[in-house]
């Protein structure tokens, strides 16, 4: 990781040095030294990442390198923070200076900067000296299992990866407690069934309890997936350490009555209406991964026993956990004997091809020595089959694997192995690796927003054949296939769109972090440590104001700051964090509007997203004239207090990727700015497309069109789309307050003017359609993957049409879509695997034989009755 830290450095002194040579005056001499010794460097430090016996003389003596480097980027960032903090106070100052060319030192920031360099290159020196006395020599820069080829046919084979959901040796653990769950089983004497049925009545609380890495969530999924129909009321909840009570009460009623949740005022009102739904019917209610005895005792009285056979199902690591429970009940899950062990291992190190395809037997016996090294833990077994997978399948590769897990025997747990996943790591991939620490445990991460973030930090490089972001998923899929990530939810496209991470993975990750002063975490519990203010990276979880004024006054160097869970009515002031490059915030609800300010001075702010806020407004100007880095704008679930964007958004170049919400849709587009890297904008009003002359958009791949509030005007969009060479995906939404007097126009449903039209792989269509206009497939896009279409009123169905498009993987139909009552699918769909009908208003909808043969998701709501083949017959209940 210290060597990818190098690498960015490095970067960045080189765009300094080519962009503003003229601006550094004699200072370009020293910035070149300082860049040239860190490039000499690097090949140390790559080493050092891949080998963990790395002894701690040189371990300090690699540190002192990386805080070298920190110290460069920081001097560089604070010069230009002041260079752009005296521009602000004279606009011509800039064009002042570079006609002052003989006189650099008049360049504001420039003496400070030439003076912390000189301290730097003596500090240099001094640490490349003492090199010799820590045993370092010149190591070859190389990587280690890499991993990063044939992805793109990984992903094309996705689907049938094992299920990690149905672990090895589960099955029957899964029977015993469903068995302990339901209370089956027969009785000989009428006492026995009356005690049977007591228990049968009686609300129960079993606990699995067993160490991290044995299986106890992936369990309890599995139970829950086989339990659910036997109760009315079902639910699964994540706990974790950082576990609130009215949080979690919070989340339980939004699943039963979200009306009565906003009507409740405090702690009692969330207690008495989760008693009262709960007390109706037979429930079920999982707790996953539960920490202290405190968290039954808090919850109890919110889950009433009725003596209707409800049931509360914990997971926890703590025997204790499972004690504090009335009249508890412990299962214990078994390790792994050596031959499932050996089963679970071979499964994941053969996931992309037939199990065991070409096993020699000597790689089988090497193979057999390994999984004993995993002492039975699945998570261990999965991890070391994941780094397995990514080695040559050959003796000599899997021997090496093999002589890396040289720990003793005793006392084994699955950090030894997650260590070990780590250190097999790409050197540049590392850092991407510990930036999940920067998510909440239990948090389901948008894979979309990781990456904008890895881009925002300088951790992708860019290439030539490819763009950064596309880097970035072959990054995260790598993550993926070595099992550091997990529970992977994928695009139609095999793309990640949602994981998780282990908690194990995420405490490694954390670890890690701080050792390398990389990242810290504020919990919401007692206990944190002021030291922490010398990290870069930050995330605040459920943390007062308190922590925000800390953070913002200590910690003046802080790069990434992640914001989770705030309900006070303060927002800190963002001025404070004069150097920071990426700023989330989430689940961040004020009781009134609040204006959020200071953004306008984050000078070198590249990412800024907003998810699940409310009640925060910010105006657009903003986003004008300062930020001149911004390349992620994301606020889809905030106000924009002014609706027309300024233009000068527009001037900013650097822009990749916009969203605001539909109903504060932007209103100009502008030809000030050279926009060709913007890749994703979501909305943009229909009027403002009436323009005529439309700014560089070559490389927009996502476009969102909106008729946001009262604008009705579509003579414009077909000569935008005609501008758009590498769109991919288009939506386009009729606003609900122009829905009953507005239509989309036909060549609009049909947008043939695409230069890329026969590309296109999404399409929505959210609107009624001009009347007369029907759905032929022949006038859709032919390599169509993703599909949704909502409100459009046909007259004829629709479903033997969308049929004959032999790509669509993703079929979604929601609204007043067809005013018939059945729908047919006589044939076609060949690799269609999600269908969604929302609200459709339908009866019967009938499939033929052997239509939709690859279907592995159904969702619809309503009393639609579903009329389907054997094949299907499971999705018709």
């Amino acid at each position: 990781m210290d060597a990818a830290v190098m690498q960015f450095v490095v970067g960045k002194l080189g765009n300094m040095i080519s962009n503003e040579a003229q601006l550094l005056g004699g200072v370009k001499d020293q910035v070149e030294w300082v860049q040239t010794k860190l490039m000499e460097i690097r090949c140390y430090l790559r080493d050092a990442d891949s080998n963990r016996n790395t002894s701690a003389l040189a371990e300090n003596w690699l540190n002192q390198l990386r805080d070298m480097s920190y110290r460069m980027e920081d001097a560089v960032d604070t010069f230009h923070l002041e260079l752009e903090d005296e521009c602000k106070k004279d606009p011509g100052l800039l064009d002042k200076i570079k006609s002052l060319f003989s006189n650099p030192t008049s360049v504001p920031g420039l003496h400070k900067l030439g003076k912390e360099l000189k301290n730097i290159k003596l500090d240099f020196e001094e640490i490349l000296k003492s090199k010799s006395d820590y045993g370092i020599d010149p190591l070859q820069d190389q990587d280690r299992g890499s991993g990063v080829v044939d992805l793109i046919k990984r992903r094309e084979v996705y689907e049938d990866i094992v299920d990690e959901t149905e672990v090895v040796g589960l099955n029957a653990a899964r029977d015993k407690i469903l068995n302990m769950l339901l209370i089956h089983g027969e009785t000989s004497t009428l006492h026995q069934k009356r005690k049977r049925d007591q228990e049968i009545s009686k609300r129960i609380v079993i606990t699995i309890v067993g160490p991290g890495g044995l299986g106890k969530t992936t369990l309890a999924h599995m139970v829950y997936r086989s339990a659910k129909a036997y109760f009315a009321i079902h639910m699964m909840l994540s706990v974790s350490q950082q576990f609130s009570q009215i949080d979690l009460l919070r989340k339980m009623l939004s699943e039963l009555d979200n009306s009565r949740l906003e009507r409740c005022k405090d702690l009692t009102d969330l207690i008495k209406n989760l008693k009262e739904l709960l007390r109706r019917k037979r429930y079920l209610i999982i707790l996953d991964d539960v920490w202290d005895t405190i968290v039954w005792e808090q919850l109890k009285n919110a889950l009433p026993d009725a003596e209707n056979g409800s049931r509360v199902l914990m997971t926890s690591r703590d025997e204790k956990v499972a004690k504090s429970t009335d009249y508890p009940k412990i299962y214990k899950p078994e390790f792994l004997d050596e031959n499932k062990s050996l089963e679970l291992l071979l499964k994941k190190a053969w996931q992309y091809q037939k199990p065991c395809e070409g096993c020699s037997d000597d790689i089988h016996k090497i193979a057999i020595e390994l999984s004993k090294k995993c002492k039975g833990l699945p998570l261990a077994l999965i991890v070391l089959g994941g780094i397995l997978s990514l080695e040559k399948q050959t003796h000599s590769a899997w021997e090496r694997v093999q002589r890396t897990m040289n720990w003793p025997e005793e006392g084994i747990d699955c950090m030894n192995v997650l260590n070990m996943s780590y250190d097999y790591m790409p050197y540049d991939v590392k850092q991407c690796f510990l930036y999940l620490a920067s998510f909440p445990e239990d948090h389901k991460i948008r894979a979309n927003c990781l990456i904008k973030m890895w881009i925002a930090e300088g951790f992708i490089p860019q290439k030539d054949n490819k763009t950064m972001e596309e880097e970035a998923e072959d990054y995260l899929e790598l993550l993926f296939q070595r099992c550091m990530v997990q529970e992977a939810v994928r695009s139609p496209n095999g793309l990640i769109k949602y994981f998780k991470v282990h908690d194990l993975i995420r405490e490694l990750a954390i670890k890690l972090s701080r050792e390398k002063k990389f990242h810290t975490v504020f919990p919401k519990a007692k206990g944190v440590n002021l030291s922490d203010s010398a990290y870069r990276r930050v995330l605040l979880e459920s943390c007062g104001t308190e922590f925000m004024k800390y953070v913002g006054k200590m910690n003046q160097k802080t790069r990434s700051l992640i914001w989770f869970g705030q309900r006070e009515n303060n927002l800190p002031k963002f001025a404070e964090f004069r150097l920071l490059t990426v700023l989330e915030i989430v689940n961040v609800k004020m009781s009134g509007n609040t204006e959020l300010k200071g953004l306008d001075g984050l000078i070198h702010l590249k990412y800024l997203g907003f998810k699940d806020c409310e009640n925060i407004v910010i105006e657009w100007k903003c986003f004008s004239g300062r930020m001149k880095n911004l390349e992620t704008l994301d606020l889809t679930t905030i106000w924009l207090r002014n609706w027309a964007a300024p233009t000068d958004i527009w001037t900013i170049d650097t822009l990749r990727h916009v969203h605001v919400h539909d109903f504060c849709a932007i209103l100009t587009l502008s030809t000030k700015g050279d926009l060709s890297n913007l890749q994703t904008l979501k909305w943009l009003s229909t009027t403002a497309c009436c323009s005529s002359q439309f700014p560089n958009l070559n490389n927009l791949l996502k476009l969102g069109l909106t008729t946001q509030g009262h604008s009705h005007k579509w003579d414009g969009v077909p000569h935008l789309l005609k501008n758009l060479p590498s769109l991919v995906s288009l939506h386009i939404r009729v606003s609900m307050l122009t829905r009953n007097n507005q239509f989309i126009p036909e060549n609009i449903v049909y947008p043939r003017e695409l230069p890329n039209y026969s590309n296109l792989k999404t399409l929505k269509l959210d609107g009624i359609w001009s009347e007369g206009v029907t759905l032929k497939e022949r006038f859709l896009p032919p390599h169509l993957v993703k599909l949704k279409l909502g409100g459009l009123i046909l007259r004829e169905d629709p479903m033997p049409e969308l049929g004959k498009l032999k790509s669509l993987n993703k079929l979604q139909l929601h609204g007043a879509l067809y005013i018939g009552e059945q729908m047919n699918c006589p044939s076609g769909f060949p690799v269609l695997q999600t269908l969604v009908l929302i609200d459709v208003n339908l009866k019967v909808l009938t499939v033929g034989n052997g239509v939709m043969p690859k279907l592995k998701y159904l969702i619809k709501s309503g009393r639609l009755r579903l009329n389907m083949p054997p094949e299907l017959r499971h999705f018709q209940g």
